[in-house]
């Protein structure tokens, strides 16, 4: 795809920039960007904006084209960007407004032990977090699933592997869908897709995953972090993960199916990565059958990493899990389209909420949130860099009135994943975040060298930015402390 020339971005206020439509022909609708100043100026530097604007020319988007602060560009749509269709008015479902790692998510953990328990112990905690949680490109896991199980578990989710012992179930009332969409369909799911997940429910995997120790270092919010369990000085533990190679198989047969599916809908594209299909047609009931089991294997695969996590737990402190208070905070998607109803233009309608590197983030009061958290609102999750911080943020009503219930997922990449391993050179990074307080285990030395805090935007910014333009408001900071990495 090539950016002809530069995208008009119009200043609404501190933290929100407009596409007009008029910018080129197509669009349907704005774009609407959300940043500050210093993010703006990155997000120009690539093509993320004129993805946004392509987005916009996708048939039945309603309201805006959007993009978080955390944006950069992907493939497709960019990551960090949202978009909303409507199946009523010919809206379409695309694969790359979810992403090859479909329900890349996050979950958090928190315990009752504090940074003075975790200091002496973490490196014996992390080395052994490294030996039991799989991690690397390709690699598989000690928990197998025959065809028939592995069928059971695309269609239930973290039910099925809860039920099989791996967890709790009052894991289930703290992940987003309960860890399970029910309209999945495994049937729709290839044998080679099978193939690559048999192995893979229960690992980590590489790119930016991670597990992470942390400490609470920064309550912002109060009340909203003792609804979530949080105090500073506790430590918490992070997951982020996907569907692995399942997820990744299930996307490249759908684009490889629905290639010339706009051309026998009479649909024009601006770039063919936006390859899609009309939801009510058969083309995208398949995909969305299809992607929704993938993303039930994605909540499967964390659900049972937390299981591991807890055993790791135990047996470094020699004390139950449950006697340790890892109790789940919460489990969100990030990369995933969704069946959602929302008030547009004065009706409820059911929109196809593509949400690619962007999470959900629902107010206080909002039926589908947990009752234990319907009262403050729902956690949002934002993973930084290894070296710096991440971000526990709420859902505000403005998000619910502006972006579909959305908010940004994490820091967002500034250097490719070659030029941070071109920039790495000569240095030793796992030295210079040991330096920074944090112990970190990679398979490969690249793992590590990819994924270094100076190839990310500081998370601290991305947090402050959806804070300020209302969508989410921040409740705490989290330190890492010890990561393990593909």
């Amino acid at each position: 795809m090539s950016q002809k020339r530069p995208v008009p971005l119009e200043r609404l206020d501190a933290c929100r920039w407009r596409i007009p439509k008029s910018y080129q022909p197509g669009m349907r609708v704005d774009g609407l960007i959300y940043a500050d100043d210093t993010l703006i100026a990155d997000i120009q530097k690539d093509q993320a904006p004129a993805q946004v604007a392509n987005v916009a020319c996708l048939p039945g988007i309603v309201k805006h084209s959007l993009a978080m602060p955390d944006i950069h560009w992907g493939y497709g749509f960019c990551i960090g960007g949202v978009a909303a269709t409507d199946p009523e008015e010919g809206g379409v479902i695309s694969p790359g407004g979810v992403g090859y790692d479909i329900n890349c998510g996050v979950r958090l953990i928190r315990t009752d032990l504090t940074r003075a328990d975790i200091q002496p112990r973490i490196r014996e905690l992390v080395d052994a977090l490294f030996d039991t949680v799989p991690t690397g490109v390709g690699r598989g896991g000690q928990v197998k699933f025959g065809r028939a199980d592995l069928r059971k578990l695309l269609a239930g989710g973290s039910r099925y592997v809860v039920n099989e012992g791996f967890g709790w179930h009052e894991d289930l009332a703290v992940t987003e869908a309960g860890g399970c969409l029910d309209r999945a369909r495994p049937e729709y799911v290839s044998d080679r897709a099978l193939e690559r997940g048999a192995d893979q429910c229960g690992t980590l995997g590489s790119g930016n995953h991670f597990l992470e120790v942390q400490v609470v270092e920064e309550v912002v919010d109060p009340a909203a972090a003792a609804a979530f369990g949080l105090a500073e000085g506790q430590i918490t533990v992070m997951i982020h993960s996907g569907s692995r190679g399942l997820g990744y198989q299930v996307c490249e047969d759908a684009l490889k199916d629905l290639r010339d599916v706009p051309k026998r809908y009479g649909i024009a594209l601006p770039d063919r990565q936006l390859v899609c299909a009309p939801v009510h047609s058969n083309e995208g009931q398949r995909y969305l059958g299809a992607m929704q089991a993938a993303a039930n294997f994605a909540w499967a695969n964390r659900q049972i990493m937390t299981h591991l996590t807890r055993q790791v737990f135990a047996r470094v402190f020699e004390r139950p899990a449950e006697a340790l208070g890892l109790h789940l905070v919460y489990d969100v998607a990030h990369n995933i389209a969704k069946l959602e109803t929302y008030e547009v233009d004065g009706r409820r309608r059911t929109l196809c909420v593509h949400r690619k590197g962007a999470t959900r983030a629902f107010p206080a009061g909002h039926p589908e949130l947990p009752e234990r958290y319907r009262p403050v609102g729902q956690p949002v999750l934002v993973p930084g860099d290894m070296g710096r911080s991440s971000w526990v943020l709420v859902g505000n009503p403005a998000a619910l009135d502006e972006t579909f219930g959305s908010c940004c997922h994490g820091a967002g990449r500034v250097m490719s994943r070659s030029a941070a391993i071109r920039a790495a050179r000569g240095r030793s990074i796992h030295k210079e975040l040991l330096a920074r307080g944090v112990f970190a285990r990679a398979r490969e030395r690249t793992g590590l060298d990819e994924e270094q805090p100076d190839a990310y935007k500081d998370v601290s910014l991305v947090a402050e930015a959806v804070h300020r333009a209302g969508l989410s408001r921040k409740v705490a900071r989290l330190r890492p402390l010890g990561v393990i990495k593909g």
